[in-house]
């Protein structure tokens, strides 16, 4: 029979998944209105089982719009990640709001996704600079950052808490290869490890791939799945399609 400490230390060990709803935004606002209710799917996502949510505002408001963070906020009973570049009109939402985190993303204005990590070896100031802003406010930090080791070592004298490996390449090779596909992320999170840094991932991870990624990625903390995830929503429905992620898992 397990004990009451190693029962907590395996709830405190299970990987988390945040939920980001941008794609559910950018569906209210090809028509104008509030269809579908972007608050709504959250606290749903929520209801269904998800540890988090996840929203990422661009200068455009494309999708998610500065006034939903506002919104979002005071509903939300689970973690609250924000995630985007720190511009000025990003810093000043995020230390008005205190989300549970801020999950800092080098994404230029212009940007359709994400498409790098951040290079800490050259932006290790800014990032140290930004850093200590938002830890002022309360608020936990992530760096999006690519599996090189000398970033990751850069990213840890920045102060963040924690980096998010960034799994286009994974997601990319996996067909092909998973163990190919992986290895450059083991050693990275190991690396992350070794620092004290806390370990989230995200981008093209999906309902194929996020199994074999969790398995092989030791102390993985948190992942972030948006666009895979509301697409599934589309043939499966969102409260199987949540439930079909948290099994991966598992």
């Amino acid at each position: 029979m397990i004990d009451f400490l190693a029962l907590c230390q395996i709830i405190l060990t299970v990987t988390q998944l945040s939920v980001n709803i941008n794609k559910i935004a950018l569906i209210r606002n090809s028509r104008g209105g509030n269809l579908p209710d972007v608050a709504k799917a959250a606290l749903d996502i929520v209801r269904f089982g998800a540890h988090g949510i996840t929203v990422h505002p661009r200068p455009d408001e494309r999708h998610i719009r500065y006034k939903d963070v506002y919104t979002l906020e005071p509903l939300l009973s689970v973690e609250f990640n924000i995630e985007g570049y720190p511009n000025d009109k990003f810093m000043q939402v995020v230390t008005e709001v205190k989300p549970a985190q801020v999950t800092l993303v080098p994404d230029p204005p212009e940007a359709l996704t994400s498409s790098a990590g951040w290079d800490t070896i050259k932006h290790k100031d800014f990032l140290k600079e930004v850093i200590s802003i938002l830890h002022k406010s309360g608020i936990r930090t992530s760096i999006f950052i690519d599996t090189d080791l000398k970033k990751m070592d850069e990213a840890a004298k920045t102060g963040t808490d924690r980096i998010e490996l960034y799994t286009e390449e994974y997601a990319k090779e996996y067909s092909s290869s998973p163990e190919k596909a992986i290895e450059h992320y083991r050693h990275a999170a190991i690396r992350a490890n070794e620092l004290g840094l806390g370990i989230n991932a995200g981008h093209d991870l999906n309902l194929d791939n996020l199994a074999y990624f969790h398995k092989h990625i030791p102390h993985l903390d948190e992942v972030s799945i948006g666009h895979a995830l509301i697409s599934d929503a589309l043939y499966l429905g969102l409260e199987k399609t949540v439930q079909l992620y948290l099994q991966r898992l598992k």
